[in-house]
C-alpha cells in the first residue's frame, strides 16, 4: 500500500461535503507532478485529506476507490483524476503547525512543496499522523 496526501480548500470541498457525497472524482488537478502522483495511486491505497488555506489541517484519511482515468473536466491536454472515498474522520484534526514542527513530519512535500495538491507519504509519516489523530493504523 502507498501513502498520499491530498489538498482541497474546504471552501471549495470540505470533508464534510465528501463525507455526504460518499465517494468523489478527484479532479481538477493541473500540475503535472501532482497528475503524475494521482497516475501512481493504486486501488486501496491510503490517502489523507487536507484542509489548506483556511484550517490548514489533516482532518481525515480516505481511500483509493477507483484508479486513474481521463479528467473530463480538463479542456484540453492529458490530465487525470481518481476516484476516492472516505474511511475516518480524524479524532483530532493535524495541524500545519503541528507537522512544521514533528520530526517526522516537517520532511512532507506539504511542508517542502506547499502548492503541491497531491503528494506522496512514507510509511512512518502516515502512521505518525494517525497516531497524533488518534486514529488506529
Amino acid at each position: 500500500m502507498n501513502y498520499w496526501l491530498v489538498k482541497s480548500e474546504p471552501e471549495a470541498y470540505s470533508w464534510s461535503q465528501f463525507l455526504k457525497d460518499g465517494k468523489a472524482a478527484w479532479t481538477g488537478v493541473r500540475n503535472f507532478q501532482a497528475r503524475n502522483n494521482l497516475r501512481a495511486m493504486k486501488k486501496g491505497d491510503a490517502v489523507f485529506f487536507y484542509h489548506s488555506v483556511s484550517d490548514k489541517q489533516v482532518v481525515g484519511l480516505a481511500k483509493v476507490a477507483k484508479e486513474f482515468y481521463p479528467d473530463a473536466t480538463a479542456e484540453e491536454g492529458d490530465w487525470s483524476c481518481v476516484d476516492l472515498a472516505p474511511e475516518k474522520t480524524f479524532a483530532q484534526p493535524v495541524t500545519l503547525e503541528v507537522i512544521k514542527t514533528d520530526a517526522v513530519l516537517k520532511e512532507m512535500p506539504l511542508v517542502r512543496q506547499s502548492r503541491l495538491s497531491v503528494t506522496p507519504l512514507t510509511l512512518a509519516q502516515a502512521d505518525r499522523l494517525l497516531k497524533l489523530a488518534s486514529a488506529k493504523p
